[in-house]
């Protein structure tokens, strides 16, 4: 799916770097016994995103082709690749196709552990092996001597017919040629001719390749009828887990995986940690200033649904809590609190990323019982220490159709300039989407969104 961008303004911080190639955004989910497997997100060609699970998916998509490496990387630092061995579909509850791939995981550790191991290739000087009789010295200019040149090998003599005479006669017949080659030997096959060759398309696009080299669509599309006709597919929801055995599968839930973003680049970038650093002290003033912010979102929301009260009051009415007007506003109950500070750009200005649940209290005359409210606010801090608020994301548990929730899943290098972008994934009642957002001063505009 191809999304309209509007205009962006200039940046500080890293200059804009050309990315070449194609770019493929995907999703790790990471077992705890190591089993993995990959979920297509977005594909960058030519700057332009595509939704990589449609794109050239004639009949398997670009970005699941097998071989094709993703390097893992959690808020820019590697933790490893991922090589796509068996592309897999299946149909949703809503009847659209989701695809995901089975792979092979090697970590960070085992990597550089694998390159220790290997021994260093002793290198002999160039001619030290080579046999060119004693040292002969030379001055400058003069041309270098010659090796000496092998003689011919002596050539096999051929039988000589004996002269005949004059008189005619029968011609003579000259010997056969002694048979090299067995009876039950098939003759050689002859030459391949360049006309009978497959064209190579050399200008086709693709993405980090392991070292099988590229497989075609339809051969991994054959791997995806022969895997399934030898076994039934498990069905696999974007937030639920592979299926394994019956004991593995009531011993793990889905809380314990991994979710790791990943690229695929031919050019890789530079990578960069966009953690922020900071103090414990400066990590719980952030969070205490969050939760306030919140804490406004989450009433002004319970305002929205609150209903409208029936008795209207008359103007000239006293009103009985005058003397109240200045008491402290109800207070939500916030749970599953999860603070991210990031600095996308480098340039030691945090991004705070909060997600949320509350509740308001039931004493509170707009609340409503048995309802809960979920919040993802990002905020920007500038050079002054002032907060400024990008996005505040609000629904509650009876309006996910109208307002989906917003999970942060990490801050990724979407299109190789150096700078991170948020990846989140947007979740309805019925379904889920993946949306990559740009945070530039104040503002988040989307580079790619998904279709729910």
């Amino acid at each position: 799916m191809q999304i309209a961008l509007p205009p962006l303004p200039a940046q500080v911080g890293h200059a804009a770097k050309t990315t070449k190639g194609p770019r493929a955004l995907g999703l790790l989910e990471l077992d705890p016994n190591g089993k993995a497997r990959l979920i297509p997100i977005a594909i960058l060609i030519d700057g332009k995103y595509y939704d990589a699970s449609a794109y050239k998916a004639a009949p398997v998509p670009m970005a699941l082709w097998t071989d094709t490496v993703y390097e893992a990387i959690h808020t820019g630092v590697s933790l490893g690749l991922f090589t796509v061995t068996a592309p897999h579909q299946h149909k949703d509850e809503g009847g659209q196709t989701v695809w995901w791939a089975e792979g092979g995981w090697q970590t960070a550790e085992s990597l550089k552990a694998m390159a220790a191991k290997k021994k260093p290739v002793a290198s002999t000087p160039r001619g030290m092996n080579d046999d060119e009789g004693p040292p002969v010295l030379r001055r400058a200019g003069a041309a270098k001597p010659k090796p000496p040149e092998t003689p011919p090998a002596p050539s096999t003599p051929q039988p000589t017919l004996p002269a005949t005479s004059a008189s005619p006669g029968p011609a003579a017949t000259p010997p056969a040629a002694p048979a090299t080659t067995s009876a039950s030997s098939p003759p050689p096959t002859p030459p391949r001719s360049q006309d009978d060759r497959p064209p190579v398309d050399n200008d086709r696009p693709t993405l980090k390749r392991g070292q099988a080299g590229a497989t075609s669509a339809e051969e991994a599309q054959k791997k995806v009828s022969t895997s399934s006709a030898n076994a039934v597919t498990p069905t696999v929801t974007p937030t639920s887990k592979p299926t394994t055995s019956a004991s593995s599968s009531a011993a793990q839930s889905v809380d314990h995986i991994q979710l790791i973003p990943a690229i695929s680049d031919p050019h890789p970038s530079d990578s960069l940690p966009y953690s922020y650093k900071m103090s414990a002290q400066e990590e719980q003033a952030f969070r205490k200033k969050m939760l306030a912010m919140a804490a406004d979102e989450i009433r002004a929301r319970a305002a929205q649904l609150a209903p409208p009260t029936a008795v209207t009051k008359p103007v000239h009415a006293p009103t009985p809590r005058s003397k109240a007007s200045g008491a402290k506003p109800a207070q939500p109950t916030f749970e599953d609190v999860q603070l991210q500070v990031f600095d996308l750009a480098d340039i030691n200005e945090p991004e705070l990323v909060l997600t949320a649940k509350a509740q308001m209290p039931q004493s509170s005359h707009d609340s409503k019982p048995d309802l809960q409210y979920m919040i993802t606010l990002v905020v920007r801090e500038d050079v002054n220490g002032d907060l400024h608020k990008s996005l505040a994301n609000v629904t509650d548990t009876q309006h996910l159709d109208v307002i989906p929730r917003l999970d942060l899943i990490d801050a990724v290098d979407v299109d190789g300039d150096g700078r991170a972008e948020l990846l989140f994934r947007e979740v309805s009642d019925t379904s889920s989407a993946f949306v990559v957002y740009r945070v530039i001063g104040n503002q988040l505009y989307p580079l790619f969104q998904g279709s729910l």
